[in-house]
């Protein structure tokens, strides 16, 4: 199975964020855009996990989990990654809770190292991916409504629920389901 652990978004967010998406789908810019119902924040790719492993990751990250206060979270900020010269990357940022979204990413990578799993290089950077950028057609346009936008503000939610989810790989496009749902303290 392939998995992930995310913060899953509330409906409300995702019905503010399509009309933004839509609005950068007018540019005809080559870009795989992710399906509304798909938004979500990773804090730990897990890649490949055996059903037996995947038993394994529940009792490992619950008491991190419980001893972690559920905390308020803002979408705010628009960019690219690597850069505008070279967008591979169409994200939002998180302008609250930004960094409680690092120290759990943090403390759930560090738990899971003792299951095995690899620990990231990278350094966590909370976003939310919108869409991963395929060739430079019309990337100007892109980058234009980007730098447009880029102070845009999304909204708020509560961030009281971390997911253990599964990405099946179609043709169409991935679909994630939510395997397992742990709650934090407070």
């Amino acid at each position: 199975m392939r998995l992930f652990i995310a913060v899953n978004l509330d409906e409300e967010l995702k019905k503010k964020i399509l009309p933004l998406q839509e609005e950068l789908k007018k540019t005809g810019a080559d870009v795989k855009w992710v399906a509304v119902e798909n938004l979500h924040l990773t804090l730990k790719f897990l890649g490949e996990v055996s059903e037996e492993k995947a038993t394994q990751i529940e009792p490992v990250i619950v008491p991190i989990l419980a001893c972690f206060p559920s905390f308020e979270m803002k979408l705010s900020g628009f960019g690219v990654f690597p850069n505008f010269n070279y967008p591979r990357v169409i994200w939002l940022g998180i302008e609250e809770g930004g960094e409680e979204l690092k120290g759990l990413s943090e403390k759930i990578e560090d738990s899971l190292v003792s299951l095995g799993f690899d620990k990231e290089e990278r350094p966590f950077t909370a976003h939310l991916t919108l869409g991963r950028v395929r060739s430079a057609k019309n990337k100007n346009q892109l980058i234009s409504i980007i730098e447009e936008k880029k102070n845009i503000e999304i909204g708020k939610q509560k961030v009281g629920k971390i997911y253990l989810m599964q990405s099946i790989l179609k043709p169409t496009g991935p679909i994630y389901l939510s395997l397992k749902e742990w709650q934090l303290s407070g």
